[in-house]
């Protein structure tokens, strides 16, 4: 099943024939892909910084920003712009080369808050680092503002297959997230998506998720794989931990079908070893989040320094180039 070459035509089999693979035939595999089309020491630092947190109007099972759920996660009105700046900055000094920020919206509208974002999409821009958003759905001519103001990567995750997607959120659909996905892709934005695993569903649907995103037309330059982070006051609270092994499969299922992309080893870290975490940069994985405020949006990982000192056991690098080579990718 190794491949050096991009392909768009998968099939539900194949995929799964691949992650059911005796797991050290399997990330040998995908370890060999890995090194066709990526440095296999460096891996790209993000940080992920809450811009507008919680009093979601959305039903997402996992998620503690959703105001119908009882959780200790504060709401946030939209950070004033310098103090992202000040964020991105200081993220920057010490190694991340990507910025992501993140609003708790169901979707962009029109307003101040939307013109205050690309103000600081502008900002992040202007200190060299790939600037991201994740901002809920938004339409073709809200990207092309972000896309205008200097946006790189606009974060849109499936969360997880079409079948069992209504079974996690109501207050939209599977089509919705698909159309938001095309409107970044009009826009001349790259891609970041990919999904929760953890969230109670079948092996089948996982790979029919991967399936989604290996049979686009352009793969997402950017695939975060996430243990759900089990938040107290959720539906999904009690929800067993997902197996560190589960993670390094779906970690060398998506470099194989996805070989140019970046595969991100994300949510669910700071549950996992430093070995188990080693396992999956083996597998493919070429990203993490980090940062000085030991949070992924609102849930614990592993800070800054605690992740420098794992690269540097493990002789990996932080990725030091600041713009991925968006031509080149399918």
């Amino acid at each position: 099943m190794m491949t050096s070459a991009i392909r768009n035509d998968w099939t539900l089999e194949e995929i799964q024939a691949i992650y059911d693979q005796p797991l050290l035939e399997l990330v040998y595999q995908a370890a060999t892909v890995h090194r066709q089309w990526h440095s296999a020491k460096e891996i790209q630092v993000c940080t992920l910084l809450s811009i507008k947190t919680g009093g979601c109007p959305e039903d997402c099972s996992y998620c503690g920003q959703a105001a119908r759920y009882h959780t200790d996660i504060k709401v946030q009105a939209l950070l004033p712009t310098e103090t992202v700046i000040a964020h991105a900055q200081k993220a920057k000094e010490t190694g991340s080369t990507r910025f992501c920020m993140a609003a708790a919206w169901r979707e962009v509208r029109d307003n101040r808050d939307f013109d205050r974002v690309i103000d600081m999409v502008k900002g992040v821009n202007e200190l060299g680092m790939e600037v991201c958003c994740t901002l809920g759905m938004l339409t073709e001519e809200q990207a092309i503002r972000l896309q205008e103001a200097g946006l790189h990567a606009y974060n849109h995750n499936l969360d997880t297959s079409e079948q069992y997607y209504n079974e996690i959120i109501s207050t939209r659909n599977f089509d919705n997230r698909i159309n938001t996905i095309n409107n970044v892709r009009k826009a001349g934005i790259t891609v970041c998506s990919g999904g929760i695993i953890g969230l109670g569903e079948t092996h089948r649907d996982r790979m029919s998720m991967l399936l989604t995103l290996a049979t686009m037309p352009k793969h997402p330059e950017s695939v975060p794989i996430n243990a759900l982070a089990r938040v107290k006051g959720t539906p999904l609270e009690n929800n067993p931990k997902v197996d560190a092994w589960d993670m390094v499969r779906m970690i060398a299922t998506a470099r194989i079908v996805m070989p140019a992309s970046t595969v991100r080893l994300t949510a669910g870290r700071i549950e996992m070893t430093e070995s188990e975490q080693a396992w999956c940069f083996m597998a493919g994985a070429n990203s993490i989040f980090t940062g000085e405020r030991q949070t992924l949006l609102v849930t614990p990982n592993p800070g800054v320094s605690e992740d420098m000192q794992m690269l540097q056991n493990l002789g990996l690098k932080p990725k030091l180039s600041t713009k991925e080579s968006v031509g080149e990718i399918n």
